[in-house]
């Protein structure tokens, strides 16, 4: 018995004395402790603080059991049932977890008043409403166990109401929640806590505690979809299971939700009364709020009744306006005129393509479809001319109506209308981006610097990659939109359409290079964002399914810019063909071509200068030990070729290096052997890790100043694709030369010498390139190929080799058992000669088996008796002098 149990009865059962001593008159509380709960000096120390504590271990201990106890009598015990907590619980003592001594200790708080049991203050200050709960047991449960930590329980939603715990993202309360801003919660924060209920640390409000169980967004959801495509249906059905619903079909009986396509669909599908039909703008919506929306405001049967009034309308207005004029609209869309029944699937369908056209006012206007034209390839020239979504076959809105009589139009004047046309829906294109896209994304960011939360979709640096560069176009031609119109106004055949233009060359060269250049960063970035972040892709769904973008992606719009200059091109030389010379606007169109064109190429020369930037950082990061002088901003990159290195002064004979050619240098580095490389930079554990190295190392950064001579080498049997570079550098007097071989078969090596030759011409100022390149036949430069194997055993055979120097330390003949002297001196003699040789002379003459170079053995004399003498190989023979490749470079 420990100290704490002195003045008990020795039994250790029974409280010394039955009654409390009075201290100023008022009782001293005495706490009972169950002797399970004295295992931790904090918690003895925690009850000593509350009172005269006294052990025990049954309800039997407990006095007045049968009687109210003492309002200063306590009973500390865990867990929170057995017998004991029973009985105290039903003789209103007032009973305490070990961990709630423990915190009204540490915030040196007096115990509560009231008589609930209090296990822990984890969920004090929490006021919690339920909702969709159905069963009582469970409901009953969880209110004892949020009773036990302190929480309080509201039976509606009131303003004292902090927390939710919903069953499932539907109902009154949980509107009342969303609206107010109250965290929704699943049954899993209760539980979650109570498991944590000995953590004196545990805190139920925590943020990081709360956002780890909130209410999923589609929680007890069962949802149908209909109307959409097989691939877009199960993308949905992915994104409906990751937030907590599951997908049912449309006649299930416990079905809750059914999706409607409202693009593809007519008629509202029939299914039960309690079934919420709802436009994919709801699904979208919810995911995008990460909240469950209100379906009252997505129903398909108010966009059906919309959509029917609507209809009903243009049908009155339609018969009441005449036949010719009445039929224009449905004219100008392609469908036939005539009496249509209002409210027939026939009737909303084409009511459908007409939203879509952009609302009312669209119903006057001409549209074509928009199809996979615009995913254009970026692999070559943006802006060669070629047809477009802008283009004469794909017209979109037009603000020109139909009723105008193109018969009386010159033809000069119909491309002219055109051309308004496409400019008007091509700025209507940039308005969607900037308004429905731009402008909103930036205001979240903006609300949540100023109100310190993380609700933004896109954070600045994303909104800048995206959107940064398309100010300036939309500005521009907003402007040259304008001065169209008003040209249309004041319309006449002297109407200089090229003087207009011409007029906005030069904002083009300021304002699309930075958006044409940076749009492969665009795109990726938007990917990017759209793939990693859920609430962004939903952001762009929602906006997807607006009149305003026709059923195109942000990245489909995003494209336009770069088509829209090939356009006005193409729609300028067709009014040049419909002008006659003595016009004075055929000479302004002539300038304004010209001028078009400058500026295209201006835009694709800045793009490819701007991409050979941007790899030059790639190949820097890709490159071990680089200098970090390479990444200059008038450097660019300008091709790449794989070699194998001839010579033996910048790596070694057989090694594979990588040549990465810039416009006034050449990085020599050597690629990196997976199989070979045993030491890794980043560990240094001996063993190498695939991907944890840089695939390159550095061996050379050759400005192109210094070579003075590119050779290439004539074809022969021994020496394909084999050039030579002589380099003398203004330090060194002496000449150098590097001889190659090249091994990338994509690379002609032609083609990539007169490369060499013309940027080495630029960097000198030289006008004719072919000056620095020579053609020689192997031999004139002692270049020798026959030995070079480049299959795996040779690189077996080299690497072991590099070693012989750490296999030598450790295997020293010096020290070699006897046997193994005996069996490597019964393996040299068959080798050599039969004269008297040491080993070390037998091996110098000894041929490696794989040598089959017959040149290199000769004779001693020219009698052919003599006998041969075997010839080290070409790996293994001294340097050869440069002298004779420097004269021969000389003659030449």
């Amino acid at each position: 018995m420990d100290e704490m149990s002195k003045g008990m009865s020795q039994t250790g059962s029974t409280p010394a004395t039955d009654k409390n001593e009075e201290i100023d008159g008022s009782p001293t509380p005495m706490v009972y402790v169950n002797e399970s709960c004295l295992d931790c000096e904090r918690i003895r120390e925690a009850c000593e603080r509350l009172g005269t504590v006294a052990v025990v271990r049954s309800p039997d201990a407990l006095p007045s059991l049968q009687q109210p106890p003492s309002p200063a009598a306590y009973l500390v015990t865990a867990p929170f049932d057995g017998d004991l907590f029973d009985a105290a619980h039903k003789a209103k003592y007032r009973v305490l977890g070990p961990t709630a001594v423990l915190q009204l200790a540490e915030r040196d708080e007096p115990s509560p008043a009231n008589s609930r049991p209090l296990y822990s203050l984890a969920m004090r200050g929490a006021v919690i409403c339920f909702s969709g709960f159905r069963q009582k047991d469970e409901l009953t449960y969880l209110i004892t166990l949020i009773h036990y930590m302190g929480g309080s329980i509201r039976k509606d939603m009131s303003s004292k109401v902090t927390h939710l715990i919903a069953a499932s993202a539907t109902g009154d309360k949980y509107r009342y929640a969303a609206g107010f801003g109250l965290p929704v919660l699943a049954r899993s924060w209760v539980d979650a806590c109570w498991e944590r209920r000995d953590n004196p640390a545990c805190i139920a409000t925590d943020e990081a505690f709360i956002k780890e169980h909130k209410l999923r967004v589609f929680a007890g959801a069962r949802v149908c979809f209909v109307g959409f495509p097989e691939d877009e249906t199960q993308h949905m059905a992915e994104v409906l299971a990751s937030n907590g619903g599951t997908t049912c079909a449309l006649d299930h009986p416990d079905c809750t939700h059914v999706v409607v396509d409202e693009h593809n669909t007519v008629l509202a599908p029939e299914c039960s009364p309690r079934v919420h039909v709802v436009k994919a703008e709801w699904f979208w919506a919810s995911v995008q709020n990460e909240e469950a929306q209100d379906e009252r405001e997505y129903l398909f049967k108010d966009y059906l009744e919309e959509a029917s009034a609507r209809w009903s309308t243009i049908g009155v207005a339609g018969s009441a306006s005449g036949t010719s004029g009445s039929c224009t609209a449905a004219a100008s869309s392609g469908e036939e005129a005539g009496p249509v029944a209002t409210g027939t699937p026939a009737a909303l369908q084409r009511l459908r393509k007409r939203k879509l056209r952009g609302g009312d006012a669209a119903l006057h206007k001409r549209r074509s479809s928009v199809g996979d034209a615009v995913l254009l390839s970026l692999s070559g020239n943006l802006l060669d001319c070629t047809t477009s979504p802008d283009g004469k076959q794909l017209l979109e809105e037009s603000e020109v109506p139909d009723n105008v009589v193109r018969k009386l139009m010159s033809p000069r004047q119909q491309v002219f209308m055109e051309l308004l046309q496409t400019e008007s829906n091509y700025v209507g294109i940039l308005h969607t981006i900037v308004n429905m896209f731009k402008q909103p994304l930036e205001e979240m960011a903006e609300d949540d610097c100023s109100n310190g939360k993380n609700q933004s979709l896109l954070n600045n640096t994303e909104l800048k990659i995206i959107f940064g560069n398309l100010p300036p176009i939309y500005e521009l031609h907003q402007r040259m939109l304008e001065d169209l119109r008003s040209a249309q106004a004041n319309w006449s055949e002297e109407v200089s359409i090229g003087r207009l233009v011409r007029r906005y060359t030069p904002d083009m060269v300021k304002a699309y290079p930075p958006f044409v250049n940076f749009f492969e960063n665009t795109k990726e970035m938007l990917q990017q964002c759209d793939r990693e972040n859920p609430r962004f892709h939903a952001f762009l769904k929602i906006c997807q399914t607006k009149p305003e973008c026709g059923r195109q992606s942000l990245q489909e719009l995003l494209i336009r810019p770069v088509q829209r200059l090939p356009s006005i091109s193409l729609l300028l030389d067709d009014i040049l063909k419909h002008t006659h010379k003595s016009n004075p606007d055929h000479a302004a169109l002539v300038s304004a071509l010209a001028g078009l064109r400058e500026v295209m190429s201006h835009i694709n020369e800045d793009k490819r200068k701007t991409e050979g930037q941007l790899q030059m950082f790639d190949i820097y990061n890709d490159i071990d030990q680089c200098p970090a002088h390479l990444v200059s901003s008038h450097r660019s990159f300008v091709s790449r070729c794989e070699v194998v290195e001839l010579s033996k002064e910048l790596s070694g004979r057989g090694d594979h290096l990588v040549l990465f050619l810039f416009t006034d240098t050449m990085e020599v580095c050597k690629k990196r052997s997976k199989a070979f490389n045993t030491k890794s930079p980043t560990n240094g554990t001996g063993t190498m890790r695939i991907g944890s190295s840089k695939p390159y190392r550095h061996i050379s950064l050759m400005p192109l100043s210094t070579v003075k001579r590119v050779v290439d080498i004539r074809e022969a049997e021994d020496c394909h694709n084999v050039f030579a570079l002589m380099c003398r550098s203004n330090q060194e007097l002496k000449e150098k030369l590097y001889s190659f071989m090249i091994t990338d078969e994509t690379v002609d090596k032609t083609h990539f010498l007169r490369q060499l030759c013309r940027q080495m011409a630029n960097t000198v100022c030289k006008a004719d390139a072919d000056k620095f390149l020579a053609c020689l036949e192997s031999h004139q430069l002692d270049i020798d190929t026959s030995d070079l194997a480049l299959s795996t055993l040779s690189k077996v055979s080299k690497f072991a080799a590099r070693t012989r120097i750490k296999v030598g330390r450790a295997l020293s003949f010096n020290k070699t058992p006897s046997k193994l002297k005996r069996a490597m001196s019964s393996m040299i003699p068959p080798l050599g000669s039969t004269s008297n040789l040491t080993p070390a002379s037998q091996l110098a003459q000894m041929r490696l088996a794989s040598c089959n170079n017959i040149n290199e053995m000769g004779t001693s004399g020219s009698g052919g008796g003599e006998a041969a003498v075997l010839v080290a190989p070409l790996s293994v023979q001294p340097t050869r002098k440069a002298t004779g490749a420097a004269a021969a470079l000389r003659r030449f």
